[in-house]
């Protein structure tokens, strides 16, 4: 696993063999970061990273210039790790162990980036959980955007606030923002405005 943009560009970091964890693959990384850095300016963003696993995307945040990381897993030895890895590289990185939805349920704060890697193995109704959850407790802020990585299998396009999504390999990440429009609908306002 390595970091692929930012100060810490090309290091690599090796986490232990027995975490119950599939990372997100440096391509679909680098494309998922591709499609945030047209969005954002990641210095002094609060970021909220979901089934965090191994941190891979809290560090690519971190640094990224991205100083205030809250990295949420229900793993010990997950959150343990990430605590490591942070200490090891100054990164302001909060990991806690929780459950993901008991977490979402008690919060109060709010987020200029949300990302959710949850296993692709659980059901539909659970992926939608995650995304009724953060936009029935505020925690996406006004012009923040909220993306969750999944398989083909899974399908959040009839969400509400869902704006777009992009497949990389067998991985499909979705965009959600505040009153979220599709790209579909967004080039049909476009093109009733050009009309009237």
């Amino acid at each position: 696993m390595r970091i692929i943009s930012g100060k810490f560009k090309g290091r690599r970091i090796f986490p232990p063999k027995n975490l119950p964890v599939r990372p997100t693959t440096d391509m679909s990384k680098e494309a998922l970061f591709n499609v945030l850095n047209n969005h954002f300016s990641f210095e002094g963003l609060k970021v909220l990273d979901l089934f965090a696993g191994t941190g891979n995307i809290s560090y690519e945040f971190a640094s990224r210039g991205s100083d205030n990381i809250t990295s949420v897993d229900a793993d010990f030895g997950c959150v343990k790790f990430i605590k490591q890895v942070a200490e090891e590289y100054d990164f302001n990185i909060a990991a806690m162990r929780s459950d993901v939805f008991k977490f979402l349920e008690k919060n109060t704060n709010s987020y200029d980036i949300i990302f959710a890697d949850p296993p692709y193995a659980l059901d539909q109704a659970t992926f939608e959980k995650i995304v009724i959850l953060i936009f029935q407790q505020e925690l996406l802020r006004e012009d923040g955007m909220m993306v969750i990585e999944h398989s083909k299998y899974t399908k959040l396009d009839h969400m509400d606030n869902f704006s777009f999504k992009k497949s990389y390999g067998g991985s499909i990440f979705s965009f959600f923002e505040i009153d979220g429009n599709s790209e579909e609908e967004v080039k049909q306002e476009l093109d009733s405005t050009e009309e009237g």
